[in-house]
């Protein structure tokens, strides 16, 4: 695996003393390869028509997070791509799931409305409980487990009245978190969840509110800077041990690292184009 490297790189006794306290724990993930990749319309500020994409790069690093994930001992399922759909690369956004239930995106724009289609197909042939988003909702871009709670975002994607129907859906508490910067327009752009304590986060993509919400839940929290979060490094996957992220953000591998995780970097340049990075393109089946 590439490890992100860094200034002042522990001792190996270091690194596996602080990692006795981690636990990497099987996980499962839904993936759609990028074959109809593209930038055609803009939805985010990341997106520019007027720059051209290069799929097969594109596809080479949707394949080294998808082969990351399978070398760390994890499964990997794949939803089949549609023509016409470039976004339906970012798996995450297509649903939140929890044990026997999925509960379908109901995307914002009408760029994205045709995914949900394959999303409902998937999991309702799959055995799952599977029901479609009332009010604008947009998966785990917005949903994000994090012990007993679903940290929930709002403010350009996700209706915030979609926040109940997902509590009642899955029978556990929602935590609302409010966006403010249109940069970082989905919660795992500004977060991540480490493990069922640790959270990592930049401050200015939330409202003070939101903010003095995630001090109280999460004290111990890795704090991201505004650099961080321009190299969409919160946009990662952890599997409580291993932390796969966007390569380019010296400070939270410093602080990864000294917190017990390992981080993996992953060149996400041209998914970036479309505003994703490695979380975008993972949908973790939970339970």
């Amino acid at each position: 695996m590439e490890l992100i490297s860094e200034v002042g790189t522990p001792t190996t006794a270091d690194v596996l003393s602080d990692a006795a306290i981690r636990r990497s724990t099987h996980r499962r993930y839904l993936m759609c390869p990028p074959t109809h990749f593209d930038v055609t319309y803009s939805i985010n500020p990341w997106m520019n028509p007027a720059k051209p994409t290069d799929q097969p790069i594109a596809a080479a690093q949707w394949q080294r997070i998808h082969d990351q994930l399978l070398d760390l001992g994890h499964t990997v399922d794949v939803i089949p791509p549609v023509p016409g759909l470039p976004d339906m690369v970012f798996a995450a956004n297509g649903a939140t799931v929890w044990g026997d239930r999925a509960l379908v995106a109901r995307f914002r724009h009408a760029e994205r409305d045709a995914e949900s289609a394959s999303y409902l197909e998937w999991f309702a042939g799959r055995g799952l409980h599977v029901q479609q988003a009332s009010t604008a909702n947009e998966g785990e871009g917005d949903y994000l487990s994090a012990g007993p709670w679903l940290l929930a975002g709002s403010g350009f994607r996700t209706d915030r009245r979609a926040h109940l129907e997902s509590e009642q859906y899955f029978d556990r508490p929602v935590i609302g978190l409010t966006l403010v910067d249109d940069r970082y327009y989905h919660l795992d752009t500004a977060l991540a969840a480490l493990d069922d304590e640790t959270v990592m986060y930049y401050p200015g993509a939330f409202t003070p509110g939101s903010q003095a919400i995630l001090r109280e839940l999460f004290p111990s929290a890795i704090i991201a800077t505004a650099e961080d979060a321009a190299v969409f490094a919160l946009n990662a996957v952890s599997d409580g041990l291993h932390v796969l992220m966007p390569a380019g953000s010296t400070n939270l591998v410093a602080q990864l690292r000294e917190a017990g995780f390992v981080p993996i970097g992953m060149d996400v340049s041209e998914l970036l184009r479309a505003g994703g990075g490695v979380k975008c393109c993972t949908l973790e089946l939970h339970g």
